[in-house]
């Protein structure tokens, strides 16, 4: 089960004055298996920021932020070795997250996916390795990792669920 994340949204008055709009678990997450997924904490698509939309994040969770959008999220790893190296249920998991496409099925690691984004990442909790094509490295809590239009995949080396945060920037106009 994926740890719920309080998310508090503000907005002001039509007298122009600050207050909480919502103060809850965010309700947008997408758990595609043992203690993995996403939860979407906000979203914008294309055209900047709309502070009138009372949800950015009230869309389909998917991994990809929208085309000249981006996404703010948390994303949860589940345990070492539960269904690390089972490519059937890599491939089920980036066809719900609508990823099928930036999926590299047959790379090192079954997890192996690029999107065309920018990613800024934070490791949260836990001890995770990030897998490359040509290299890997570990990551301890609060490293940062800029994610540039790459192939990767994650791997949760300790024993309980890893959490990360990330700004998923939409590239694919860009580049």
């Amino acid at each position: 089960m994926l740890k719920p994340i309080r998310r508090i949204v503000t907005t002001n008055t039509a007298e122009g004055r600050s207050r909480i709009l919502s103060d809850g678990p965010s309700p947008h997450v997408l758990e595609t298996a043992s203690h993995r997924g996403l939860i979407d904490l906000w979203a914008m698509a294309e055209g900047g920021p709309d502070t009138a939309t009372p949800d950015g994040a009230d869309r389909p969770v998917v991994l990809a932020p929208a085309r000249g959008g981006n996404t703010f999220r948390i994303f949860q790893l589940p345990p070492a070795g539960v269904g690390e190296n089972d490519r059937v249920l890599s491939a089920d998991v980036f066809a719900r997250m609508g990823a099928s496409d930036a999926h590299d099925a047959d790379a090192k690691h079954p997890n192996m996916h690029c999107t065309r984004s920018i990613d800024y990442i934070v490791l949260l909790s836990g001890r995770v390795k990030l897998i490359l094509d040509e290299e890997e490295t570990i990551l301890e809590p609060f490293d940062v990792v800029i994610q540039r239009e790459t192939n990767h995949a994650w791997q949760n080396l300790s024993d309980q669920p890893a959490q990360l945060i990330a700004v998923l920037i939409d590239t694919s106009s860009g580049t």
